[in-house]
């Protein structure tokens, strides 16, 4: 049988400002922005090949903090590429560090080990790691 996660809520205290962010600026797809009555929305956003997704919203959701969500992280092939593209998207991003000793042959210097960090606009921290070998 196989468990697969397929949303995690993120809180957020402007829902119209953390759509913007997820999907303008991170380039997620909104799946669907749902008004069920003046009490509860659901905005449901996927990360580009991801095949779990994150709801913000109201109503509907467990209450948690806005910002009070760390160490979601996302993982691409290319780290320099995703800073690169991330920075020219206006995403406040950290340089890329690397989280341990460079990973040797076959493997690209950076994967397992090259990170970057950035948080959205309540303050949730993401993390985004470099994994090559998936390819």
């Amino acid at each position: 049988m196989n468990w697969t996660l397929e949303v995690v809520i993120v809180p957020v205290s402007d829902i119209d400002r953390a759509k913007s962010f997820y999907a303008d600026q991170l380039g997620f797809a909104v799946d669907h922005d749902t008004v069920i009555s003046d009490d509860i929305r659901i905005v449901q956003l996927t990360p580009p090949g991801s095949g779990c997704s994150i709801v913000i919203g109201k109503g509907a959701v467990p209450d948690m903090a806005p910002g009070s969500l760390k160490g979601l992280q996302l993982v691409v092939n290319d780290i320099e590429t995703a800073h690169a593209e991330l920075s020219k998207r206006g995403v406040a991003v950290s340089e890329v560090q690397m989280m341990g000793p460079k990973s040797e042959p076959p493997l690209q210097p950076l994967d397992n080990v090259g990170f970057v960090f950035f948080a959205d606009p309540d303050g949730n921290g993401w993390a985004v790691q470099q994994i090559s070998a998936r390819d």
